[in-house]
């Protein structure tokens, strides 16, 4: 089996892995240095066979672990099923939509939050179902995952347009998503769900659609502090099919922080996993699959990879050197710099794109743009000027 994601549980020796021939998760248990199949959910679908682009999109399931206990909740289309070590079962309180549904825990895990919403205007809106009672309340827009900060206390999650992607940060303090005023904007979309160091310090964003961009991002302050091309970088418009080709060979899931809060890891199309210090001080490439593309990658909660390749599921230990505390003032300190945005729109928010910073109002002066600017400022400069 061919593995296209991996999503490690944030404290149990549990992982799950998205197979790249059907709409299945399988669980993996690990100690010891080794890797046990435990479970699947949906291994009696139908392969995506000639499934592309969006068709094979809307059929991925999306899923995600409760924060403490050995249960996977699974999303798709069809159903939303929760998997535990005594079978799956379905998750009731919520009607079937027909696109893709993103699905997520609340910190607390009582609460599932999925996006969209189901009806005409469900793009517009999320949902946030009651586990207990099975009782549901509309939430805000959000699409790529929603992830803990390590220390508690807030979440992140992507709200992506073609024209530019928002990092919107909330408060982990009520069943409903409510975003913060200050936000990161990326630029165009395609990007997965932003990956925290293992102290909070940092985090980093794959993506996007037209580039395989890696950006790193200091928190609490957001200060860009790297952003690296994998692989050649975009030639503009008409895209060669060689490039297409190369560009496609790179994971979107390859990305993971090690024990080393300052340490990336990034696997190739070549079988090696990179070694990345993010300050650039230090480049190491470490040869694992030799010949065989790294599909996956994942850091489980006691600091091993687990590195995905053709046919292969690896466990690699990669040393505790340099494991810092969790830090939770972190936290406190962005939540004292901002407060809970009356409305998500890009010129109501207290925005960066981590070199640069616009107040509320501030876009709506600027006309001025260059080549050298993001898509989505110079996009934005040509509206206000009318052309």
């Amino acid at each position: 089996m061919t593995t296209q994601r991996l999503l490690a549980h944030p404290r149990l020796p549990l992982v799950a892995a998205w197979d790249a021939d059907r709409p299945a998760i399988r669980i993996w248990e690990h100690g010891d240095g080794h890797l046990r199949e435990c479970a699947a959910v949906g291994v009696g679908s139908t392969g995506y066979a000639q499934d592309v682009g969006y068709d094979r999109l809307k059929r991925t399931p999306s899923a995600a672990w409760h924060p403490d206990d050995p249960l996977l909740a699974v999303a798709d289309t069809e159903s939303l099923v929760a998997w535990t070590p005594s079978g799956t079962s379905p998750v009731h309180g919520v009607t079937r939509t027909e696109y893709q549904r993103e699905v997520a825990f609340s910190p607390d895990g009582r609460t599932l939050w999925l996006s969209p919403a189901e009806g005409q205007d469900g793009w517009e809106h999320s949902v946030a179902l009651e586990f207990a009672s099975a009782t549901t309340v509309r939430g805000p827009r959000w699409d790529t995952g929603v992830v803990a900060h390590p220390a508690g206390g807030l979440v992140c999650t992507l709200q992506s347009d073609q024209g530019a992607t928002l990092v919107l940060f909330a408060a982990d303090t009520g069943p409903v998503l409510r975003p913060l005023r200050r936000a990161l904007v990326l630029d165009c979309d395609g990007y997965e769900a932003p990956i925290f160091s293992s102290d909070g310090r940092h985090f980093a964003v794959r993506g996007n659609a037209y580039d395989n961009s890696l950006e790193v991002f200091e928190f609490p302050s957001l200060r860009r502090v790297l952003r690296v091309t994998l692989g050649e970088p975009s030639p503009g418009y008409p895209y060669p099919q060689e490039w297409l080709d190369a560009m496609n060979a790179w994971s979107r899931h390859n990305v993971a922080f090690g024990r080393s809060p300052r340490t990336l890891w990034v696997g190739t199309p070549e079988g090696a996993v990179i070694e990345l210090d993010i300050d650039g001080a230090r480049v190491s490439e470490h040869e694992v699959l030799p010949g065989v593309a790294v599909t996956a990658l994942a850091a489980t909660a006691s600091g091993e990879l687990v590195v995905a390749g053709t046919d292969e599921l690896l466990l690699l230990s990669v040393g505790t050197a340099g494991q810092d505390e969790v830090s939770g003032a972190a936290v406190t300190e962005f939540l004292a710099s901002t407060v809970e945005a009356s409305v998500v729109d890009m010129d109501q928010l207290d925005l960066t794109d981590g070199t640069r910073s616009w107040q509320p109002g501030d876009l709506a002066a600027v006309t001025d743009a260059s080549e050298a600017d993001p898509t989505w400022l110079r996009i934005q400069a040509a509206v206000n000027r009318g052309t």
